[in-house]
This record gives structure tokens, C-alpha cells and sequence, in this order.
């Protein structure tokens, strides 16, 4: 029955976090997804990775294109701002609303097809500008709102539920994003919540382009022997690089490891990612040892998990443009003319659906002065 809204009320002992807020609080509308869908389970973990983080809803932007995985935005963060675009546009509405306010937290959720079909062009750019924002690539493979058409993520080889086989070779996400320049680049599977709700933590705090590659089956379409991206192929071909700790800044920072198997990684605002490797010589901030890892684990068949590389210290998109310091849609009035000269500069190097997204909340803070204001 998924037009009867969830309810408000919550039970008093519910689990509460340092705003005071229980998971429910990060909730949103019942999931009209298929029963047993993976995007439902990357729902689950995105709700956990804010919640653990303690990240106010109203200091999120949640943003998507077209797909079943472009639906879930709906099903978190009702409190969230949000906005659902055309198909594969997500990318330059995000780069948009980045310029417009850096101070909101961006995530992102696209499917393969929505991003390495129609919109690759766009998340490509993305990464190219080092958009501060947490994509999240929710890959299974096929077309699943349009009945199940290989996607340009199936694997060569690949059966389709009526038995076609995929002549065609696979673009890898992952694998693309480290090449374009992300400055992060993880991959886990939508089954595996321990390993992928610190991923997104460490995502959402890390300073750029996050990009997230989630391997989640769609149980209608592509759950099925023979194809790559089911449920039982992505657990007996999952090889991960060790387990994944995230401490935020705010919290001690303690982690018991044995000595010579942890290394730690230290992101911009003082959060810390610990990864336990399975491997002794893999280093995830060498690009081209993650590259080479995407490579063997590909050419057998396999699917690398975890933080596959990170580069804390690249400069983000804002920081890029030399923007002003205040987020130009919380800008007094009075101080219009200082930014007068950073916003052509950025309005130039923006691509047509940025602009449109800038312009729009310009012209909504001229029109109604503190309508953005986020409440402190």
C-alpha cells in the first residue's frame, strides 16, 4: 500500500543522535520500488550513513536524473531540499547549485544508464570540475524502469532475462572516474551494508567529486543465473580490499588494528578513514594501483569493493573559481557588486543546465531576500 504516508509519531525510545534525531527523522516516503530491490537496501545505508553523522536534513541537496535509482531520493531525507531532472542532466544541476550555495551538503543518485548512457557526458564534467558532491551510481546493469534493456554497464557475456547474451563490452564506472580525475573512488554492493554505509561517510565528508559505484541487482530483470550483476554472481565474485572504518573529526579517534595491516587516511576537515587490507602492498591514494586493480579483478570476472582511491587534498570546484566566502544565494544585498565579477567568471565556465540552475536561485533571492537562507 504505498499511498499511505509512514508515519510521524515515534516511539520515545527510539535511538537518538547528537542532534537529537532518530533514523525515522531521516526517512522518507514508502519505497515504490520493487519488493527486494538492491536501491532500496543503498536507501538503507544512505539513511544511516546522515544519521550517524549527525547531518541536519535541511543542510542536504538531494538530486537525481531518470530511473528506478533515480526514485530513491524520495524514499530519504524528507526534510531535504531536492530536485529530480531529465535524464542524465543530474550532473550540471548539482554543478549549478554548487555555485550557487557551497554551504549545503550535495548528493547525487544515478543509475548506469542514467549516467554512462545518455548522461556521461555531464557526469564526466563533474568530475572534471571537482564538484563538491557525494554521486552515487546505483549499477544493475539493465534499463530496469523500461523492461529490462541491457545497459552500457552489462558485462560481455552477460545473459538477459530471455536469454540474449551482451555482444557489447561494459563501461566501468569506477574505472572511469579515476581516470576523468575523481577525487575519490569507491565501489561496494548493496548487500553488503557494513562495508558500504562507512564508504558513504567517508563520501559525504570528503572535500570534491565522491564518486560511490554500488553494484545493486534488480531483482525483476537481472537476478537471474547467467547474469553478472545478481545476487548470488556479485557474492561468490566480490573481492574486498579489507574492511572500512570511518571516525568523524568530532569522535576520539581510536581504531584497533593490528600493526602493519591498517592505513589510515586523514580528509580535509579531520576525519579519518581507516582501511584493514586484505592486500599489504595496495595503496589507495596510487591512482594507477587502483586502476590496475579495477583491470585484474575485471579480466577475472571479479568485483574490486571498498575505497579503491582517494585524493584528500585536490582543490574542489569552489575553491577552483576563487568564489566569495558567503554562498551567493545567502548574499546580502548590499554585498551583490563584490560578487558581481565571480559570478560571470563562474556563469562562463558552467555548463547550459547549471546556468539554469544558478540563474533560478539568483533570481528567487532577489525576488524573496532570505528565501535560502538555511535556519542555523
Amino acid at each position: 500500500m504505498t499511498f499511505i504516508p509512514k508515519p510521524r509519531a515515534h516511539h520515545p525510545a527510539l535511538q537518538k543522535n547528537a542532534l537529537g534525531l532518530t533514523r525515522r527523522d531521516y526517512e522518507g516516503a514508502i519505497t515504490t520500488l520493487c519488493a527486494g530491490c538492491g536501491h532500496d537496501s543503498v536507501t538503507a545505508a544512505v539513511v544511516h550513513a546522515f544519521w550517524d553523522l549527525s547531518i541536519a536534513p535541511h543542510r542536504v541537496a538531494k538530486l537525481s536524473g531518470i530511473g528506478c535509482s533515480s526514485k530513491t531520493p524520495a524514499y530519504f531525507l524528507r526534510d531535504a531540499h531536492g530536485f529530480n531532472g531529465v535524464h542524465g542532466r543530474m550532473p550540471a544541476l548539482a554543478t549549478g547549485a554548487n555555485a550557487a550555495n557551497g554551504d549545503i551538503i550535495y548528493i547525487g543518485i544515478s543509475g548506469d544508464g542514467d549516467s554512462l548512457s545518455i548522461g556521461i557526458g555531464q557526469m564526466s564534467h563533474a568530475i572534471r570540475r571537482d564538484v563538491n558532491l557525494l554521486y552515487i551510481l546505483e549499477n544493475n546493469g539493465v534499463y530496469g524502469l523500461t523492461k529490462g534493456q541491457f545497459s552500457a554497464a552489462a558485462d560481455k557475456g552477460s545473459m538477459s532475462k530471455k536469454g540474449e547474451a551482451n555482444t557489447m563490452e561494459a563501461i566501468d564506472g569506477a574505472l572511469l572516474a579515476l581516470t576523468l580525475g575523481a577525487s575519490f573512488v569507491a565501489r561496494s554492493f548493496s548487500g553488503d551494508k557494513t562495508q558500504l554505509v562507512p564508504i558513504l561517510k567517508a563520501g559525504l565528508t570528503h572535500k570534491g567529486f565522491a564518486f560511490v559505484d554500488v553494484i545493486s541487482p534488480c531483482v525483476t530483470f537481472n537476478d537471474h543465473e547467467g547474469s553478472t550483476k545478481s545476487y548470488a554472481y556479485v557474492k561468490d565474485h566480490d573481492e574486498p580490499l579489507g574492511e572500512v572504518s570511518f571516525v568523524p573529526f568530532f569522535d576520539d579517534i581510536t581504531v584497533e588494528y593490528d600493526a602493519g595491516t591498517t592505513r589510515e587516511v586523514s580528509l580535509h576537515d579531520g576525519s579519518k578513514l581507516y582501511l584493514k587490507k586484505v592486500s599489504e602492498d595496495y595503496n589507495p591514494t596510487d591512482k594507477l594501483s587502483a586502476m590496475r586493480l579495477l583491470h585484474e579483478t575485471a579480466s577475472r570476472g571479479e568485483y574490486a569493493t571498498g575505497v579503491l582511491y582517494v585524493e584528500p587534498d585536490k582543490e574542489d570546484f569552489l575553491t577552483l573559481l576563487n568564489m566569495v566566502d558567503e554562498p551567493l544565494a545567502t548574499l546580502p544585498m548590499e554585498r551583490v557588486s563584490e560578487a558581481v565579477a565571480t559570478v560571470d567568471h563562474v556563469v562562463n565556465c558552467l555548463p547550459a543546465g547549471a546556468n539554469t540552475a544558478l540563474v533560478a536561485v539568483a533570481s528567487r533571492r532577489r525576488t524573496r531576500p532570505g528565501a535560502l537562507r538555511l535556519p542555523t
